[in-house]
Protein backbone atom coordinates (compact mmCIF):
# COMPACT_ATOMS: atom_id res chain seq x y z
CA UNK A 1 0.00 0.00 0.00
CA UNK A 2 0.82 3.98 -0.40
CA UNK A 3 0.39 6.40 2.17
CA UNK A 4 0.57 10.43 2.00
CA UNK A 5 1.25 12.52 4.99
CA UNK A 6 0.69 16.25 4.57
CA UNK A 7 2.72 18.90 7.31
CA UNK A 8 3.17 22.24 7.38
CA UNK A 9 -0.25 23.59 7.93
CA UNK A 10 -0.86 26.19 10.74
CA UNK A 11 -2.15 29.51 11.05
CA UNK A 12 -1.01 32.27 9.17
CA UNK A 13 -1.78 36.12 8.91
CA UNK A 14 -2.98 37.38 5.56
CA UNK A 15 -0.37 38.48 3.72
CA UNK A 16 1.68 35.55 4.80
CA UNK A 17 2.84 32.39 2.96
CA UNK A 18 3.24 28.55 3.71
CA UNK A 19 4.82 25.84 2.11
CA UNK A 20 3.22 23.12 2.62
CA UNK A 21 4.45 19.22 2.00
CA UNK A 22 3.07 15.72 1.13
CA UNK A 23 5.17 12.62 1.33
CA UNK A 24 4.37 8.82 -0.19
CA UNK A 25 5.75 5.78 1.47
CA UNK A 26 4.98 2.11 1.67
CA UNK A 27 5.00 -0.16 -1.56
CA UNK A 28 5.26 2.31 -4.56
CA UNK A 29 6.70 1.46 -7.69
CA UNK A 30 5.95 4.77 -9.68
CA UNK A 31 4.20 8.03 -8.89
CA UNK A 32 2.74 9.43 -11.96
CA UNK A 33 0.34 12.52 -11.46
CA UNK A 34 0.10 14.26 -7.88
CA UNK A 35 -2.30 17.08 -6.53
CA UNK A 36 -3.20 19.49 -4.19
CA UNK A 37 -7.11 19.91 -3.45
CA UNK A 38 -8.33 21.98 -0.91
CA UNK A 39 -12.05 21.87 0.56
CA UNK A 40 -13.45 24.85 2.78
CA UNK A 41 -16.27 24.28 5.49
CA UNK A 42 -19.76 23.31 3.72
CA UNK A 43 -17.52 23.60 -0.18
CA UNK A 44 -16.75 20.92 -2.61
CA UNK A 45 -12.88 19.51 -2.93
CA UNK A 46 -11.02 21.59 -5.01
CA UNK A 47 -8.08 21.16 -7.62
CA UNK A 48 -4.98 23.46 -6.64
CA UNK A 49 -2.44 22.26 -8.66
CA UNK A 50 -1.03 19.07 -10.42
CA UNK A 51 2.11 18.52 -11.14
CA UNK A 52 3.12 15.17 -13.27
CA UNK A 53 6.40 12.77 -13.24
CA UNK A 54 8.46 15.00 -15.70
CA UNK A 55 7.13 17.98 -13.92
CA UNK A 56 4.61 19.35 -15.73
CA UNK A 57 2.33 21.36 -13.23
CA UNK A 58 -0.70 22.54 -13.78
CA UNK A 59 -1.73 25.34 -11.05
CA UNK A 60 -5.84 26.72 -11.02
CA UNK A 61 -4.72 29.39 -8.18
CA UNK A 62 -2.36 31.77 -9.11
CA UNK A 63 -0.71 32.26 -5.66
CA UNK A 64 -0.01 28.69 -5.68
CA UNK A 65 3.21 26.83 -7.14
CA UNK A 66 3.42 23.17 -6.98
CA UNK A 67 6.57 20.98 -6.80
CA UNK A 68 8.17 17.95 -6.56
CA UNK A 69 11.14 16.10 -5.49
CA UNK A 70 10.71 12.68 -7.37
CA UNK A 71 13.62 10.86 -4.96
CA UNK A 72 11.63 11.65 -2.17
CA UNK A 73 8.27 11.21 -3.59
CA UNK A 74 7.18 14.09 -2.22
CA UNK A 75 5.14 16.97 -3.73
CA UNK A 76 5.37 20.60 -2.22
CA UNK A 77 2.70 23.61 -2.50
CA UNK A 78 3.97 27.03 -2.02
CA UNK A 79 1.30 29.36 -1.40
CA UNK A 80 1.95 33.18 -1.09
CA UNK A 81 -0.11 36.16 -0.32
CA UNK A 82 -2.98 34.23 1.30
CA UNK A 83 -5.81 35.14 2.46
CA UNK A 84 -8.92 34.39 4.66
CA UNK A 85 -10.66 32.43 1.74
CA UNK A 86 -7.65 30.24 1.42
CA UNK A 87 -8.31 28.92 4.83
CA UNK A 88 -9.33 25.21 3.98
CA UNK A 89 -8.19 21.58 4.57
CA UNK A 90 -5.77 20.83 1.69
CA UNK A 91 -5.48 17.42 0.65
CA UNK A 92 -2.63 15.87 -1.29
CA UNK A 93 -3.93 13.03 -3.88
CA UNK A 94 -1.16 10.78 -5.88
CA UNK A 95 -1.97 8.67 -9.04
CA UNK A 96 0.41 5.45 -7.87
CA UNK A 97 1.60 2.42 -9.62
CA UNK A 98 2.64 -0.65 -7.49
CA UNK A 99 5.84 -2.88 -8.22
CA UNK A 100 2.89 -5.22 -9.78
CA UNK A 101 1.29 -3.03 -12.43
CA UNK A 102 -1.66 -2.05 -10.27
CA UNK A 103 -2.98 1.30 -10.29
CA UNK A 104 -3.57 2.80 -6.84
CA UNK A 105 -5.40 6.84 -6.24
CA UNK A 106 -4.07 7.98 -2.83
CA UNK A 107 -5.30 10.72 -0.85
CA UNK A 108 -3.62 12.03 2.10
CA UNK A 109 -5.56 12.64 5.55
CA UNK A 110 -5.59 16.36 4.64
CA UNK A 111 -3.85 19.59 6.36
CA UNK A 112 -5.64 22.58 7.88
CA UNK A 113 -4.53 25.82 6.82
CA UNK A 114 -5.97 28.82 8.50
CA UNK A 115 -5.52 32.47 7.16
CA UNK A 116 -6.39 35.19 10.03
CA UNK A 117 -7.48 38.58 8.52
Amino acid sequence: QVQLVESGGGLVQAGGSLRLSCAASGTIGSINVMYWYRQAPGQQRDLVAAISSDGTTNSVQGRFTISRDNAKNTVYLQANSLKPEDSAVYYCKANAITPLGKFLEVWGQGILVTVSS
